[in-house]
């Protein structure tokens, strides 16, 4: 599915993008400053997050509770490598049938699960993004 949106279509693209899953480990692929976290955000408030939800960049990830499962946010950028992510238990947060939204996975190619869905976000303009949901 590629889809055309702005900022303003956010939550009904959130809501057509959980109706349309399969998996619940989704990976992001965007430049910086696409609109990763955003998108990230409205996901979450779908799902049930009452509390904002926000860039986990320091501290790696972020746990919610939605209204019916738990959902992590990852921002992998400040990896050094993929000892880091297994140190820091990444791969068993894909074992708790949890919602896990990860930022720059390709940070930890090998530890994460096969079955996944794959966003990549693609700037069009400054108000205007192109997201790809396969």
């Amino acid at each position: 599915m590629t889809v055309t949106y702005s900022i303003g279509e956010l939550n009904n693209i959130a809501q057509q993008l959980i109706k349309n899953s399969t998996y619940k480990t989704w990976l992001f692929y965007a430049p910086m400053g696409a609109g990763k976290t955003t998108l990230i955000k409205a996901l979450a408030k779908e799902l049930g997050v009452s509390e904002m939800a926000s860039s986990p960049t320091f501290s790696i990830v972020n746990e919610y509770l939605g209204t019916k499962d738990k959902v992590y946010h990852f921002d992998l950028y400040r990896l050094k490598n993929e000892a880091e992510a297994y140190d820091m238990g990444l791969d068993e947060y894909f074992d708790e049938n949890a919602w896990c939204f990860v930022e720059w996975p390709e940070m930890a190619t090998s530890i994460l699960p096969e079955k996944v869905h794959k966003l990549t976000i693609t700037i069009i303009d400054e108000n205007t993004r192109e997201l790809n949901f396969d």
